[in-house]
This record gives C-alpha cells, structure tokens and sequence, in this order.
C-alpha cells in the first residue's frame, strides 16, 4: 500500500510511536474504550507540532489549511497505527 499518498512521508514515523503508546496504555490497566481516543488526541497533537514547525503562517486561509491538516494527518497516523494493532492480534487468533 501507498501510505505515502494519504499520509505525509515525515509522519509516518509516528505509527509505530503510537502502537508503542498504546502497547504502554494497555499495561497501565487504562479501559480499552479510552485507547483509542488518547491515541487520537496524541496523533493530533504530534501532527499539529509537524505542521507548524514546517508550513509558512501568514493569513487566515494558512491557518485553516494548518488546523485541517494537522487534524487529518492525526486521524490517519493514529488509524493506521490502530490497525496494525488489530491486523498484529488478529493474525495470533486461533479460530
């Protein structure tokens, strides 16, 4: 798969950081509801640092198109790194 297409080439790094957040949120006993969303918040949080570390702010439209992708490269990093978690588990499943 084409990750690179949907998710920026410097982000990719933060799928395996996730994973081992969530690996870290699953042994501290934290309810397997909230993993997700924590991921998510996180995901959001490292994007928004990326983003703004590397795009040029000027006007309300640069602000926009920040906070827009920011938030969908967070909702996809943290994703992708929810489902390597689940493709990880299902494949150890025996049925």
């Amino acid at each position: 798969m084409e990750f690179e297409k949907y998710i920026r080439v410097e982000l990719l790094i933060l799928i395996p950081v996730l994973y081992l957040i969530g690996i870290g949120l699953k042994k501290s006993k934290m309810p397997d509801k909230f993993i997700p969303l924590i991921l998510g918040i996180s995901s959001i949080i490292l994007s928004s640092f990326w983003v703004i570390a590397t795009c040029d702010i000027s006007c309300a439209q640069d602000i926009a198109n920040a906070f827009f992708t920011a938030i969908t490269q967070g909702v996809l990093t943290a994703g992708a790194s929810v489902y390597a978690n689940q493709l990880y588990r299902q494949t150890k499943k025996e049925e």
